[in-house]
């Protein structure tokens, strides 16, 4: 009986799979890297540059599942939607390759694991898990409701800063807020590049964003939360006390944001979404400059 079931079902077994890993955007980690930048940042500033190693590996770890939880939920709200947008009719839903109730399933599942990873930390840390889960379950449905649902996105992408901060210390100082400002201003940014892709689809669809609500002004306002993004990580470094690494990291940030601006000019499709994917760069540059500045300068206090 195995010799003949076997060959038939395995490769239906991977296919689903596949499609699985696709619905959780497994091979689009675009989205693990900008969520996982900030926590980074998060980490190491409420550590001094050196986080616990334990929740290093719990917070790495929420990232790709909240990510991937974020994701299914998102495709099944938009699943009568996906099929009319040119970027998204090929969705393991929008496409019928996954079952609406599959995607439930896989959200549960994924679900009680971020559960699982939220238990091993302590209770402040805990208590801020049940709003980032309130976050992530919220912002597949505002997009249909207001005009910055971006703001909702990047409080979600953002809220593991201070969570990291009150699970290595216990609290949530003042730094840990203004991080996690920034890091909701970055994801704006970010996320209008992207929504500037879609943004004709959106109009007939009806879903709103931020590259709608600031219309012929976009690349103004972008620039303009760029700047205020720059200003954010300065006061960053200030309140943290950091050194010419971190300072340095900044100005290498701030080239890259003008090259996403000139990226974008022309409004192409093509252009905003090259922004929105070196976006991720940013991040990961000022998380370099944090990390060496605790390994040139850890005296500084």
């Amino acid at each position: 009986m195995k010799k003949f079931l076997a060959p038939n079902f395995a490769p239906e077994l991977i296919s689903q799979l596949r499609n699985y890993g696709k619905l959780m955007r497994i091979d689009k980690p675009i989205g693990i890297w900008l969520l996982l930048w900030p926590t980074m940042w998060g980490l190491w500033l409420a550590g001094d540059g050196n986080p616990d190693q334990g929740l290093f590996v719990v917070f790495a770890l929420g990232v790709i599942v909240m990510r991937s939880a974020g994701c299914v939920l998102n495709d099944f709200v938009d699943r009568k939607i996906d099929p009319y947008v040119e970027r998204t009719r090929t969705r393991p839903i929008a496409s019928g390759a996954v079952a609406p109730m599959e995607a439930l399933i896989l959200f549960a599942a994924l679900s009680l694991i971020a559960v699982g990873l939220a238990t091993m930390l302590n209770h402040p840390a805990q208590m801020l898990a049940i709003v980032a889960a309130g976050l992530t379950v919220a912002y597949p449905f505002v997009k249909r409701f207001i005009s910055i649902p971006q703001l909702i996105l990047g409080a979600a992408f953002g809220w593991a800063i201070p969570m990291a901060f009150a699970a290595q210390t216990g609290e949530t100082p003042q730094l840990a807020w203004l991080v996690f400002g920034t890091a909701m201003i970055w994801a704006i940014i970010y996320d209008t590049f992207y929504a500037m892709v879609d943004r004709e689809d959106d109009l007939k669809v009806g879903v709103k964003s931020t590259a709608i609500l600031f219309g012929d002004v976009d690349i103004f306002v972008i620039a303009g939360l760029q700047l205020l993004m720059l200003l954010a990580l300065l006061l960053v470094g200030y309140h943290a006390n950091l050194s010419v690494w971190y300072y340095l990291s900044v100005f290498i940030a701030g080239m890259m944001m003008a090259y996403h601006l000139w990226l974008a000019r022309d409004r192409q499709p093509a252009g905003c979404f090259a922004a929105f994917l070196h976006n991720h760069y940013i991040g990961m540059v000022v998380f370099i400059g944090i990390v060496l500045h605790y390994t040139f300068n850890p005296d500084i206090m």
